[in-house]
């Protein structure tokens, strides 16, 4: 019998079928606004997963508050170590993941979901205008108002979070000024009290004075954010390890590039004009 392909198969099918598993899968009452007020929002990062272990709340509240939400992934995630607990190749457990990340499309209820297949933990070793043209091209194509990616240190300092911090932000100064919506970056990040639920990992965080936004989620917006990182069947030994629904509480804190606000401001979209 050829047990690797069964168990394969059966990963697959669980990664397939998450989404019908949970009972907790809400229905979103999205607000209804004047087109003129509704702003497009792109996250960009580097692996499957990256979306639901910090902003996936605050993704949750821009689709309740009628804005579009948008997500590009670079890579499937293959090279993950949680690959050889399940004696997956790179490959197979990158199609695993993208089965997961179809699911997390779904319980957010993502606008639109972009998934490359670059290599994972190899981003340091591609030429950086191969990643910037992937992402200036989907940016052309969604027109969004907001980027939004990992900030400068990359929360983990993680190879990958780092060039793409990188490359989002060399494709907002060429596209800001052209004519497009494209008008604000911004950096999702962890403050210190979040730091201090966790005592695994030496992340770095947002201080008080770079804070430029806090946004307040609710209930719902929280249930959201643990649904969607249930999506991850496959991970669920390092999410609970990690202890980052603890840490997905109250608020998420975002710093904005080449823009200021104190006190912060509450939204995303606040003080934010549309051009066209």
């Amino acid at each position: 019998m050829n047990y690797r392909g069964l168990i394969l198969s059966i990963i697959l099918f669980l990664a397939t079928v998450t989404a019908c598993l949970q009972p907790e899968f809400k229905k979103q009452t999205i607000l209804h606004k004047d087109k003129n007020k509704i702003f497009r929002i792109l996250y960009v990062f580097p692996h499957p997963d990256d979306e639901s272990y910090g902003p996936a709340g605050a993704i949750d509240k821009s689709i309740e508050e009628g804005n579009e939400v948008h997500l590009l992934t670079l890579t499937k995630g293959g090279a993950t170590k949680q690959r050889h607990r399940f004696n997956l190749s790179i490959k197979e457990m990158g199609e695993v993941r993208y089965r997961e990340m179809l699911n997390v499309k779904e319980s957010l209820n993502l606008t639109s979901m972009k998934v490359h297949d670059l290599t994972d933990s190899g981003l340091k070793e591609m030429d950086p205008r191969d990643i910037e043209k992937i992402i200036h091209d989907h940016v052309l194509k969604i027109n969004p108002d907001i980027l939004i990616t990992y900030p400068v240190h990359g929360i983990s300092g993680y190879p990958d979070h780092l060039i793409t911090h990188a490359a989002v932000k060399r494709v907002f100064m060429e596209l800001k000024d052209k004519n497009n919506n494209l008008r604000r970056l911004a950096f999702f990040g962890l403050t210190e009290d979040d730091n201090k639920k966790n005592e695994k990992f030496d992340f770095k965080t947002i201080k008080g004075e770079e804070t430029d936004c806090v946004v307040e989620l609710s209930t719902e917006n929280v249930k959201a954010a643990h649904n969607a990182l249930d999506c991850y069947v496959t991970y669920k030994v390092p999410i609970e390890g990690s202890h980052i629904k603890e840490m997905v509480t109250k608020s998420l804190s975002f710093e904005f590039f080449q823009e200021s606000f104190k006190p912060p401001v509450a939204s995303l979209t606040d003080r934010l004009i549309k051009k066209y």
